[in-house]
């Protein structure tokens, strides 16, 4: 078992490089996966200042956890002497009260993480405000500050990894809904009968998600492999690999299609792992788009994330930056 990372000192509010008057307020943005975490400094226009990644010590508890959270801002404070921290925003996979700042559900590759309340730690240990966000959510915020869909006033946000998840941007504003699971495309039913791993049948994660393009492809095939060897033989103009990845741009398709309907999204943007084989999944996603246009008669626009890694992270800090107000900070020189 890997040591816990020391806990950072509270918040350098004023860094030893200079007088408060040459403080620069920054916010933190924080993206913890279940493999490592990512934590980048933030000038008040979201430019990325600096970036640190640690290993997530998902089996240990939310306390080692958030010790490599503190230990990244710690490293990260250290190298920029005239820096203000102003707030954190954090990003989390599973299922999160915003509100509480708590982790609701988290997925069995973390051990004490489900009802861990993140952001009071953050705020015990940094004396600053800290604010939580599902990691596609984050996602979604980060591409709309300073991503793929910048100013966009109405859009849909899909992560393509592991699982398939979904993030609604409507009037300017991120829709969460009344349980925080407003934009959960992956889990909305329609797509077959295949058993999801949620529990449920049909979902469209059970097509488009990264494993599901294995299991899939092993279906046709007998050939274990994951999303990236699918991606490959597809390259090679495997032909079953190319019906897997043709089956889950429709399925991408529809379900962008299913959201126009209801809310009217003009844009859709998508990142996530599984997105690196774009090349390979537009045509298909386009191609049914085309075929079955929405209601309203104008075409989607269709973009892949521009942020790449930095996007969630980026987008917890533009909640923190947005929760405390544009009004409240310095901005950067």
């Amino acid at each position: 078992m890997s040591p816990t990372p020391r806990p950072a000192e509270p918040a350098r509010l004023v860094g030893p490089g200079g007088p408060e008057g040459a403080a620069r307020d920054v916010f933190a943005g924080v993206d913890i996966g279940g493999t490592t975490t990512q934590v980048v400094l933030c000038s008040a226009d979201l430019s990325v200042r600096d970036r640190v990644e640690l290993p997530t010590p998902a089996a240990e508890g939310g306390r080692a956890m958030i010790g490599t959270v503190l230990e990244g801002l710690r490293r990260l404070l250290d190298r920029a002497p005239a820096a203000r921290l102003a707030g954190v925003g954090v990003g989390a996979a599973g299922v999160v009260d915003a509100e509480a700042g708590r982790i609701l559900v988290a997925s069995d590759s973390f051990t004490g993480w489900a009802g861990f309340a993140v952001t009071d730690a953050l705020e015990e240990a940094l004396d600053v405000p800290a604010f939580l966000d599902n990691d596609v959510n984050a996602f979604l915020r980060g591409e709309v500050a300073r991503g793929a869909v910048a100013g966009e006033p109405y859009a849909l946000g899909m992560t393509l990894g592991t699982g398939v998840g979904g993030a609604l941007w409507v009037k300017g504003a991120l829709l969460d809904g009344p349980n925080g699971a407003a934009g959960e495309i992956g889990h909305i039913p329609g797509f077959g009968d295949i058993r999801c791993s949620c529990g449920g049948r049909g979902h469209l994660e059970t097509l488009a998600s990264g494993r599901s393009l294995a299991a899939r492809y092993a279906e046709r095939t007998g050939r274990r492999t994951d999303a990236r060897g699918v991606a490959l033989a597809a390259q090679r103009g495997d032909a079953d690999a190319l019906a897997v990845l043709t089956a889950a741009g429709a399925a991408i398709a529809r379900a962008i299609l299913i959201t126009a309907g209801l809310l009217d999204v003009t844009t859709a943007v998508v990142g996530g792992g599984v997105s690196r084989a774009w090349p390979l999944l537009e045509p298909a996603v386009r191609a049914a788009l085309a075929a079955e246009p929405p209601v309203s008669g104008r075409a989607i626009r269709l973009v892949p994330a521009l942020l790449g890694s930095d996007a969630v992270a980026v987008g917890a800090a533009s909640r923190a930056r947005s929760e405390l107000g544009a009004a409240a900070v310095r901005p950067s020189p």
